[in-house]
């Protein structure tokens, strides 16, 4: 018999879900890809959801290469912006207010996260835990961070609903049992809905009773 699930969660992909910033991570590693090239057609977006140590074993195996990745990352990120996209804070109070926790499951570091929550005051407040590159040994598209967060969150991952936006997010939601709801904010809708249990172009039309009609329970 299957377990029943009874407590609702949400967990949050990052870039391109909570925050415009997909555009800009596409450029740094195009950057990237042009001063250390991979090969690798589409190399920006294929490692999009995958973190940075998968990044590097994958495709920089040159430790030297992997330092020069790093220090032009890290460049790159000091003097981001981190725009909420709109509707995102409405969305997470009315979860708060729902009683549904929510939980950020990222591939950025913790040096990053503290700048975001540092730049946008209020932010961090919204989420009971953030799982990122640091908390997980396995990456996206394996379902580990959203096992994680389902698990930070006092739930069963079949009782949460996963917002993303990338296809290694996406597969790694579906594998983790939830909910899936992908945002058309990185790719085309069509791409998306083989991969998703539901697909929305973001959070101003989008509410806590629409996400709670997509349940697969």
């Amino acid at each position: 018999m299957a377990k029943e699930c009874r407590k609702r969660a949400a967990l949050f992909d990052l870039d391109g879900v909570l925050i415009d910033t997909e555009p800009v991570y596409t450029r740094i590693w195009n950057d990237i890809d042009e001063v250390f090239p991979t090969g690798v057609d589409g190399f920006a977006l294929r490692i999009k959801g995958t973190t940075l140590p998968n990044i590097l074993g994958t495709y920089f195996p040159d430790p030297d290469t992997q330092d020069g990745v790093r220090r032009m990352l890290a460049r790159s990120e000091e003097t981001m912006e981190y725009p909420l996209f709109d509707g995102v804070m409405t969305f997470l109070n009315e979860l708060k207010a729902a009683g549904i926790p929510a939980a950020i499951v990222t591939s950025s570091g913790d040096a990053k996260m503290e700048r975001l929550f540092g730049a946008v005051p209020g932010f961090r407040e919204c989420f009971a835990d953030v799982i990122t590159d640091s908390r997980v040994s396995r990456s996206k598209p394996d379902p580990e961070g959203y096992i994680l967060g389902a698990r930070a969150l006092g739930a069963e991952p079949c009782d949460c609903f996963v917002f993303e936006d990338s296809f290694n997010g996406l597969r790694a939601g579906r594998a983790s049992g939830a909910t899936v709801i992908a945002l058309s904010t990185s790719n085309p809708r069509e791409s998306l809905e083989e991969l998703a249990d539901a697909v929305i172009d973001g959070f101003t039309d989008f509410d806590v009773e629409a996400m709670l009609a997509i349940s697969k329970l």
